[in-house]
């Protein structure tokens, strides 16, 4: 038996067919019983039938395989470890087709995966309903299965459920039978598809339902008494789907859709074929409690989850390897779906945000490709990040721009109809596409999937030449070794004169004459409209022109973030000085647009707090610069204005929180005088959802241990409210805190049982004041937040939030020693990138302590009025 051990798959001896499973959950004692019998095909000589099964009570005596005659096993083992069961037969098993049966028991845990419990409260009293989740490797807790994307099967299901209940599966009803307190509930069949989509949800539901033009049912289930707010999220799904099946060319292939909100849920939502699980959050929306940006959080993750029953479930990657073909394509079409719902959005403007997320994550040593080796099923967890998403959809944005849309388009819907009901591997979209396109598809991605990182592409203008070089980039100063043939684009003083071509060597020049009219003065932009995925150094001259382009507002909105952007993670990386990036920062004082305001927001959240560290003594000076900056913004005021754009909406709140954190004092009283509005009368037209997050961080600056009275009617409002939007604006608004006491409490409160353990990650976010308090108090509760969170994937935000922002050698081998003894396969690359967050924050703090012009800098644009 053990040569099966310790293997990343499973051997390929025995091959699924059908599932019949039937479950009896107990939600009071929180247990369950099954029993699961597969058809399965013997397609090589074996005495062995090995699958997975993970925290499982197998009954050992029930086990048996049929085909020409009924064989028993002569041993059974459960392997913890690898999460697989092993049978062994006294003889080999008959080639062709028998059954598996097998009877089991297990917990309802409170995990958050496998077949798990979430609690909800009705009229005061606490009830458990019972869940699913199953992605990556968790059907193996709820049923012995082939637990393997490749695996696809048929599943029929059937549950014994309390008859009050409703119960919900993939498909849908067949026949229901009630007897006394339990009714037996079947479904229909599933097409073929693999066992991370099954999906099983029992509770007590409200529900609200619509149809698509061709007759599928849509429906939003939430807890009693919510359902009218699923009317907003059951409108873009139905629009949604009509969508898809036009832009994939395929139908939606099952006969029902059901959305699901889940109280107690690690990810944000899961795509499970024909009942989809979300985080209340995501998937309700109140009108008198949600702010515009919850309204948009809604419409990107429901058209991501719907993008997924083509991509990823009717076409699934072979292995987790390839999770980025679902992942990264689900990213770039959620935003293909919410500028067409909602054009007014500009929502390929705040796609920025995700390329911004993916290069950040891509600059570290300690990325990884794309396409990455999965080695065992510990690892998968870790891979569920900005590379798979981000980066994903960005290469994706990035070769669409390339090959032109209605190519990329048409190529896609042959993809998906060649690969339906099947699995694929990254290469088989690339041949789809080059056969679609006659480009060498093939050849160009592999530079982007397989390899980690990407690079800056250095510009300099030399006697009339534009002369171009490539290198890897990263955050901790040094060059990498890598190279990529990047689809360059390049505009000249105009949006007219544009040029596009491959880099497909270390460096190239260009003629500029052709492209320069006035080659005094015009300016030169490099990777137009930011659909390329790499950064842009330009030299003085060029970095001066653009800067007064930027002034003149000659670029477009995506320029203007991207020259933003890619100047900022220069200057982190100390390839340019904190001098030059306040200086072009200055350029944007009249900025309004909220992507490119928003990322100015951000940037000044991360140079404040770098310069508490490198040069409290300009401190003041820097906050002082950055609130004249946000004046023109800040004009929006506090209160919406009749027909305002969803943007202002989202622009007002995130200034107001930004003038909060930098202590503007006309911002701090006006939110205090709303706050006690609000504490008053929760009706109140004073403090409106978009603006609340705002009035809480401002509030939270001013408590303090010995001032403590705003901080507790904070807390009274968080534990009254039953929308779970609230809940979480509040929760990341309290450790927000300059007083390390509070922050301190604050972060036990997340540990308490008022905080659903998939929320307590929202409040991990501290201030400056507070994060040695923050790394002090991981320390001292590590053993029990890793048993609570160890096994899932919020773990990793434990470590990425209070670590990655520390800025000293010292720190760096702290952590480093702390995590010695306590390191799991769950958070190994985790770790490893906090720590080097640590060293590239450290390297910063010194190099801005070298600036020798950085005081009088600083000082001359903290007094420039803008």
């Amino acid at each position: 038996m053990d040569q099966f051990k310790g293997k990343a798959r499973l051997p390929e001896f025995a091959v699924p067919k059908r599932y019949d499973i039937r479950l009896k959950p107990d939600l009071s004692a929180c247990t369950f019983t099954g029993s699961v019998s597969v058809d399965l095909e013997i397609v090589a000589d074996t005495k062995f039938i090995v699958l997975n099964a993970a925290e499982l009570s197998i009954n050992s005596g029930s086990i048996c395989f049929t085909s020409s005659k009924v064989f028993q096993p002569l041993k059974v083992e459960l392997v913890e470890a690898d999460a697989i069961l092993v049978l062994e037969f006294a003889e080999a098993l008959p080639i062709g087709v028998g059954v598996l049966a097998i009877q089991f028991d297990g917990v309802l845990n409170d995990k958050m995966k496998g077949f798990y419990r979430s609690t909800y409260e009705l009229q005061g009293e606490k009830k458990n309903m019972a869940v699913t989740q199953f992605e990556a490797a968790d059907a193996r807790r709820c049923f012995p299965c082939w637990d393997e994307p490749a695996c696809k099967a048929i599943f029929k299901i059937t549950l014994d459920v309390p008859s009050e209940l409703v119960a919900l599966s993939n498909m849908p009803v067949v026949e229901e039978k009630v007897d006394g307190p339990l009714k037996t509930v079947s479904y229909q069949e599933t097409p073929i598809m693999s066992t991370y989509l099954v999906a099983i949800v029992v509770g007590l539901l409200d529900y609200v339902e619509d149809h698509t033009s061709d007759g599928i049912k849509v429906r939003v289930y939430c807890q009693i008494g919510k359902a009218n707010q699923g009317n907003f999220a059951l409108n873009v799904a139905v629009k949604t789907l009509e969508l898809y099946k036009e832009y994939f060319s395929v139908q939606y292939p099952l006969p029902k859709l059901d959305m699901v909100t889940i109280l107690d849920f690690a990810a944000g939502a899961m795509e499970n074929y024909g009942l989809v699980t979300y985080r209340e959050t995501l998937l309700l929306f109140d009108e008198k409690h949600s702010a515009a940006a919850n309204k948009q959080s809604i419409v990107t993750v429901v058209a991501h989850e719907l993008a997924h029953q083509w991509f990823g479930n009717l076409v699934t990657m072979e292995w987790w390897t390839h999770l980025w073909l679902n992942e990264g394509f689900a990213t770039w079409v959620s935003y293909l779906a919410a500028d067409s719902l909602f054009p007014e959005w500009n929502i390929w403007t705040q796609f920025l945000d995700e390329t911004t997320d993916g290069l950040t994550l891509d600059s570290l040593e300690e990325s990884h490709p794309i396409e990455v080796e999965i080695n065992h099923a510990s690892e998968i967890d870790e891979i569920f990040d900005d590379i798979s998403y981000s980066k994903g959809a960005s290469v994706i944005r990035m070769l669409q721009s390339y090959l032109g849309a209605e190519c990329f388009q048409s190529s896609l819907a042959s993809y998906i109809k060649k690969y339906a009901y099947s699995n694929a591997k990254t290469e088989d979209l690339w041949t789809v596409l080059e056969e679609g396109s006659g480009e060498p598809v093939n050849k160009l991605m592999n530079s982007w999937t397989r390899q980690k990182g990407y690079p800056v592409v250095s510009l300099k203008l030399k006697d009339q030449k534009l002369e171009f070089e490539q290198s890897q980039f990263l955050l901790s100063g040094s060059y990498g070794d890598g190279q990529w043939i990047v689809p360059l684009t390049l505009c000249c003083g105009s949006y007219d004169v544009k040029k596009n071509f491959l880099l497909q060597t270390k460096s190239g020049t260009l003629d500029a004459k052709d492209c320069l009219v006035e080659i005094g003065s015009s300016w030169i932009k490099l990777n137009v409209h930011q659909t390329g995925f790499y950064r842009v150094k330009y030299d003085e001259d060029l970095a001066a022109r653009l800067r007064y382009a930027i002034e003149k507002k000659y670029l477009t909105e995506t320029d203007r973030f991207g020259i933003l952007d890619d100047s900022f993670a220069l200057c982190m990386a100390r390839h340019q000085s904190l001098t030059s990036l306040l200086t072009l920062m200055g350029a944007y004082r009249k900025e309004l647009e909220y992507t490119v305001v928003s990322n100015l927001i951000t940037i000044s959240y991360k140079v404040t707090r770098i310069a508490a560290d490198s040069t409290p003594e300009l401190l003041d000076y820097i906050n002082q610069f950055f609130i004249d900056l946000f004046q023109y913004s800040a004009e929006l005021g506090w209160d919406p204005k009749e027909g305002e754009s969803h943007l202002d909406s989202m622009l007002r709140g995130e200034i107001l929180v930004a003038l909060a954190k930098l202590g503007h004092d006309l911002t701090l009283n006006e939110a205090n005088r709303r706050f006690h509005a609000f504490v008053d009368d929760r009706n109140t037209p004073l403090l409106p959802p978009d603006i609340r997050k705002a009035a809480y961080v401002a509030l939270m600056q001013r408590v303090s241990s010995s001032n403590r009275l705003d901080y507790e009617s904070l807390l009274r409002i968080y534990r009254e409210t039953d929308l779970s939007q609230e809940k979480t604006r509040i929760l990341g608004s309290l450790a927000s805190c300059p007083d390390p006491n509070i922050v301190l409490e604050v972060l036990n409160f997340l540990l308490s049982s008022e905080v659903r353990s998939q929320d307590a990650v929202y409040g991990l976010a501290v201030s400056k004041e507070g994060q040695e308090t923050a790394w002090t108090w991981l320390k001292d509760n590590w053993d029990h937040i890793s048993k609570v969170w160890g096994s899932g994937v919020l773990i990793t935000r434990f470590i990425s939030e209070i670590v990655s922002p520390l800025a000293s050698f010292e720190k760096a081998k702290e952590v480093e020693e702390f995590f010695a003894s306590r390191t799991t396969p769950s958070i190994v690359r985790t770790l490893k990138q906090s720590i080097e967050w640590v060293n590239i924050n450290a390297k910063w703090v010194q190099s801005i302590q070298n600036e020798k012009q950085l005081a009088e800098a600083v000082k001359e644009l903290a007094h420039r009025k803008y």
